[in-house]
């Protein structure tokens, strides 16, 4: 074989290669997997933060209706007279699928006397006021019987499951509920 016969053929060798697509689509693929792990390991932390957020308002709701259950109709203020108030608010914030990974944030539940005024509510203060009424809300009504208001709140410590991929953040959820009493 001389230099040009050797030269042909590995042109043709070559030009062979070239034009053979085989195992293309599994190299493209190893190119693209890890992006779209990437964007799957995302998907699925930003979705348990998402839920976990949901957790922690319906955890508040659920503390403030065990004070509800617990406290109406008794005694005011029921922060001092209703016995078993914190302890049915935690029990019930920690009921929901996050558990004991809910606390109850320090100073709550709280209790706040309020009066309406046409759809929104006027404070008037952390203790009964006297005389009852809603003389101190403005404008006053003073026929009106002030609401008596319990207050809770709620953390939840999130972290993502994946930290180093994920664009979610650990951050502490926090979410507040407020339940007339009387």
């Amino acid at each position: 074989m001389n230099d040009s016969e050797a030269h042909d053929a590995a042109g043709g060798v070559r030009a062979r290669f070239l034009a053979d697509s085989a195992g293309t689509a599994i190299l493209e693929f190893a190119l693209a997997a890890p992006i779209l792990v990437v964007l799957l390991l995302n998907l699925f932390d930003f979705s348990v933060l998402i839920w976990s957020s949901m957790q922690t308002e319906n955890s508040a709701q659920m503390g403030a209706q065990a004070a509800f259950k617990t406290c109406a109709g008794g005694a005011i203020p029921a922060l001092t007279n209703c016995a078993g108030l914190s302890a049915a608010v935690t029990t019930a914030a920690q009921s929901t699928s996050l558990g004991t990974g809910v606390t109850v944030a320090s100073g709550y539940p709280g209790e706040t006397f309020y009066c309406t005024s046409g759809s929104t509510l006027q404070s008037v203060g952390t203790s009964p006021p006297s005389p009852y009424d809603c003389s101190g809300a403005t404008p006053s009504d003073a026929a009106a019987t002030p609401g008596d208001y319990i207050v809770v709140q709620v953390n939840y410590s999130y972290t993502p499951t994946f930290p180093g991929l994920s664009l979610a953040s650990a951050q502490t959820l926090t979410a507040k509920a407020l339940q007339r009493l009387q």
